[in-house]
This record gives C-alpha cells, sequence and structure tokens, in this order.
C-alpha cells in the first residue's frame, strides 16, 4: 500500500545553511532515495522549493470564489519541503523506512498512508 513520506521542516532552516553543508544534506537525501528505488519500493521522490515560492488557493467558503494567498504564509511555523512515495506492505515497514530517512536529522517526517479521501 502507498505511504507518503513528507520531510516538514522549519521555515528559514535552508536559508541559515552553507551551500557545502545543504549540497552535503541533499546528497544524503538523493543516497536515500537511490536505496528505496533500488529496493523496488519507490513511487516517486521530490524536493520542493521554500514555500516562498508557494500560492495557496482556497474559496473560504463553500460555493465562494477562490482566493490566491501568496507564500510565504505567515501562521505557519514550518513547510513542506518535500516527499517520498513509497509502496510498502505494512505501516510498520513506512514507519521503519522514515526512521531511517535522513531528514529526521534537521526536520520532522511525517508517514501519511494513501486512501480516498472519504474514508476517516
Amino acid at each position: 500500500m502507498p505511504y507518503l513520506l513528507l520531510i516538514v521542516e522549519p521555515r528559514g532552516q535552508r536559508a541559515s545553511r552553507q551551500s557545502s553543508e545543504a549540497q552535503g544534506l541533499y546528497d544524503e537525501m538523493m543516497a536515500f532515495s537511490a536505496a528505496l528505488q533500488e529496493r523496488g519500493v519507490l513511487l516517486r521522490a521530490e524536493s520542493l522549493r521554500s514555500d516562498e515560492h508557494a500560492v495557496r488557493i482556497s474559496a473560504r467558503a463553500p460555493g465562494g470564489t477562490p482566493q490566491m494567498l501568496d507564500g510565504p504564509f505567515a501562521e505557519s511555523k514550518e513547510m513542506v519541503g518535500g516527499f517520498f512515495l513509497i509502496d510498502v506492505a505494512t505501516r510498520d515497514e513506512a514507519l521503519a523506512i522514515a526512521g531511517r530517512c535522513p531528514a529526521v536529522n534537521w526536520a520532522a517526517v511525517e508517514v501519511r498512508e494513501c486512501a480516498p479521501c472519504h474514508l476517516p
């Protein structure tokens, strides 16, 4: 079953790193991704630009006119910095993989099972 591993990092953390440190962390994440690919469980992985480049679109009320809000989003202390979409047999396996993700050393890795939106 598919699971999404969301990399949830503090806003502004990327800007505080030296470029050599940032490249080193990125290389660790790429190696982690390659290992998942080699195991045959990786469906997709992407790094996302910071939320300064994001736009939220919301109607704010059912039937309302959609409004756009440019990032960064003042109410947010964290942002989604990337994700891994994996396909594994059990939740425990997804949690074990998330625990080995290098991002746990500087961010949080949120594990979410993919399922139809009408399920609780």
